[in-house]
């Protein structure tokens, strides 16, 4: 079986690269206008300052609504802050005098006490995500190397070696094991964990995470497969259904989005040609099954017309161009081009169909939960990485700063 599928996906990247030829000959995109508006920097710093909890989504009219620390999306504006000091760090020329870092330490600081005591089980990767960029600013910050122990640890904690992956929501009955593909994002976490560590069973659990994901997840077509329910005592998969998408079948937008990102970071980590071919299978599926309006939908077989969702868009930007960083890394630069082409299309398209100046939020016409009736807002990772996504393009040399 799994010689099956690497051979059908062998067979798909070397088609990948081949008609990414002709697709060279089209002009890449531009970056939007409103990347680089002086609004970016005053929303950003207004609702940094003024917010008295976490942002998550906004209402329809664009106001935040926000939660206490303990929530799986309060990890993003702190690492959102940090990304705008990066952004106003690559670029002076549109630099607003905010001192974003000292903001983005002070939230980040809001999440400390969460290494002892959290409930936001498998999402501790996103918790930890403004510990990382702190550790990437000074590698020795000891809050830092802390809380990111302690939500690394977390997480092993919900890694089951039968299944071969960490679960993902909890369940009244302890044999059914359920995962999410959102997880892949988390595999991050085990990733940084074995450099503070030296514990290389932290890799082991990615990679297996990963491989299992790929197996069953993921189908022939490229589209993928919400949620898993596995058996926690067999490993055996019980079945296979969606809580965010359409229907069990369909494939949820921004679940394709998590795993675009996902596989392209453990070809990052690893090196494994596997996972490179599997981020362009994903990401092919996600550019195909996007209406000629260029505007990413909440689940790409739901009944038109349909809810966009730009925070889909904006996460499989930064997948997207994770790939072309790693189409560079070995030396396909047809590849990498075209990679980039493409995530620079969608980025424009979705920011420009997005962008709300008189909103709290960066974007609006995000989808958080359409089942829930939760759409048409502005989400705070949808902010995040829309300035990530731009910051990338910034530092690969594909826009430049104004």
């Amino acid at each position: 079986m799994m010689l099956h599928i690497l051979f059908l996906i062998a067979v798909f990247s070397f088609l990948v690269r081949r008609d990414g030829v002709n697709a060279l000959k089209t002009k890449a995109s531009t970056v939007p206008d409103q990347l680089w508006s002086p609004l970016v920097a005053q929303k950003v710093y207004a609702y940094g300052k003024s917010l008295a909890n976490y942002p998550t989504a906004t209402d329809r009219s664009g106001n935040w609504i926000s939660y206490g620390a303990d929530y799986w999306t309060s990890g993003f504006l702190p690492v959102l802050l940090y990304a705008m000091q990066t952004r106003e760090d690559l670029c002076p020329s549109v630099a607003s005098g905010h001192d974003f870092l000292a903001l983005g330490r002070s939230w980040t600081g809001g999440l400390v006490p969460l290494q002892s005591k959290n409930t936001v089980g498998h999402d501790v990767g996103f918790l930890s995500m403004p510990f990382l960029a702190e550790l990437e600013r000074n590698p020795t910050n000891a809050t830092a190397v802390n809380s990111t122990t302690a939500f690394g640890i977390d997480l092993r904690n919900r890694y089951n070696a039968v299944v071969g992956c960490t679960r993902s929501w909890d369940s009244s009955d302890p044999s059914d094991f359920q995962v999410i593909i959102d997880n892949l994002m988390n595999l991050e976490l085990f990733f940084a964990l074995e450099k503070l560590t030296g514990d290389s069973y932290y890799r082991k659990m990615a990679i297996t995470h990963a491989d299992q994901t790929l197996l069953n997840h993921l189908r022939p077509d490229g589209g993928s497969y919400h949620v898993v329910h596995y058996n926690g005592t067999t490993g055996k998969v019980i079945k296979r259904v969606t809580s965010q998408g359409y229907s069990d079948s369909s494939t949820w937008s921004r679940g394709q989005a998590w795993a675009i990102y996902g596989y392209a970071n453990m070809h990052k980590h690893t090196s494994n040609l596997t996972y490179l071919v599997t981020a362009r299978k994903l990401g092919s599926y996600f550019l195909k099954h996007i209406p000629s309006t260029g505007i990413v939908p909440w689940d790409f077989q739901a009944p038109t017309p349909a809810p966009a969702d730009t925070s889909a868009a904006m996460v499989a930007t930064s997948g997207m161009l994770l790939i072309a960083q790693q189409e560079t890394a070995i030396g396909n630069n047809t590849g990498a081009t075209w990679w980039s082409n493409q995530a620079m299309k969608l980025y424009s398209d979705n920011v420009k169909f997005g962008w709300r100046s008189s909103w709290a939020s960066l974007l609006a016409n995000g989808t958080v939960n359409n089942p829930a009736n939760n759409n048409m807002t502005g989400i705070i990772y949808d902010d995040y990485y829309m300035i990530a996504g731009g910051n990338t393009m910034v530092q690969m040399g594909l826009a430049q700063c104004p």
